[in-house]
C-alpha cells in the first residue's frame, strides 16, 4: 500500500496540467483489485455472487471441485486441525505431525462428501440450484429471515422456490458417510440425530457471511473472508463428536 501511494505521488507531481486536459469519463469500475490474482481473487466470492443462469450437472460438479480446492478452505482445514491437536494431543487422531495429518484428512474428507452430495449429486438430481441467492437490496429483517429460511427452501434451476434437499437430505448422507471413516464418532440414532441438528442449526452461518460479507467488504478492506470457512470447519467438527 505504501509503495503504491509512492507510486501514485510521484506519477501525480509529474502530471500535466489538470485544466489542459479533457473532461474523465468512466471506463471501469472495480471494488477491489487483488493483489495476487493468480493465486487468489479475494472478493470475487462474497462481491459478484452467483450467476442467474441455471447450472448443468457438469458445471455443478466444476462448482463442487472448486469450492473443495479454494484456497481458504484448505488453509483453514489445516490451521483448524493444528489447533485441535495442540490442544488436545490424547483424541483420537493422536498428537504430532502424525495427528494433525489424520485430522486434515477426516476434515478434507468431510468436505469432499459435503460438496458432492451437497453441490453436485442431488441438486443435479432435484434440478436445484446449489448457490445461495443473496436480497441485497431488501430490509435487514428480511435478510436475516431469508438466510434462515434458505436452509429449507431455496431456489431449482427454473427460479422458482423449491425445499433445499441439499441440506434436508444431504446433511444424513454426509452423516452416514462419516460413520464409515471419522474415528470415534458415535452411530448411534440419538447420536446422528443430535449431529444431523448441529448441521441444520448452524447451517445459516455460512448464509448470514455470505449474505452481510459484500457490504462490510464494500465499506472496508479487510480481508476477514478466512471467518466464514473457520466457522464452517468448527461447526462440522463440533457435530462430528457428537
Amino acid at each position: 500500500m505504501a509503495s503504491t501511494a509512492v507510486v501514485r505521488a510521484v506519477a501525480a507531481l509529474q502530471a500535466a496540467d489538470l485544466q489542459s486536459l479533457p473532461a474523465p469519463r468512466i471506463v471501469d469500475m472495480v471494488v477491489c483489485v487483488p493483489h495476487a490474482p493468480a493465486i487468489v481473487n479475494w472478493y470475487a466470492r462474497f462481491v459478484t455472487g452467483p450467476e442467474v443462469k441455471p447450472l448443468t450437472p457438469r458445471e455443478k460438479a466444476r462448482l463442487a471441485i472448486r469450492n473443495l480446492i479454494d484456497p481458504f478452505n484448505l488453509m483453514t482445514i489445516s490451521a483448524e486441525s493444528g489447533i485441535a491437536v495442540a490442544m488436545n494431543s490424547h483424541s483420537v487422531y493422536g498428537p504430532g505431525f502424525y495427528g494433525w495429518a489424520k485430522d486434515g484428512g477426516v476434515s478434507l474428507t468431510q468436505d469432499m462428501t459435503g460438496e458432492f452430495f451437497g453441490t453436485f449429486l442431488i441438486p443435479s438430481i432435484a434440478h436445484q440450484d446449489p448457490h445461495y441467492h443473496r436480497l441485497p437490496k431488501a430490509s435487514i429483517p428480511r435478510r436475516i429471515l431469508h438466510c434462515i429460511d434458505q436452509v429449507a427452501w431455496t431456489q431449482g434451476d427454473n427460479g422458482k422456490g423449491m425445499v433445499n434437499y441439499a441440506d434436508v437430505v444431504g446433511f444424513m448422507f454426509d452423516d452416514a458417510v462419516g460413520d464409515l471413516y471419522v474415528p470415534g464418532q458415535k452411530t448411534n440414532f440419538r447420536a446422528s440425530a443430535a449431529r444431523y441438528g448441529t448441521g441444520i442449526g448452524t447451517a445459516p452461518i455460512d448464509n448470514f457471511i455470505t449474505e452481510f460479507m459484500p457490504d462490510i467488504a464494500s465499506k472496508i478492506h479487510v480481508r476477514v473472508v478466512l471467518v466464514q470457512r473457520i466457522i464452517n470447519q468448527v461447526a462440522s467438527k463440533d457435530g462430528s463428536t457428537q
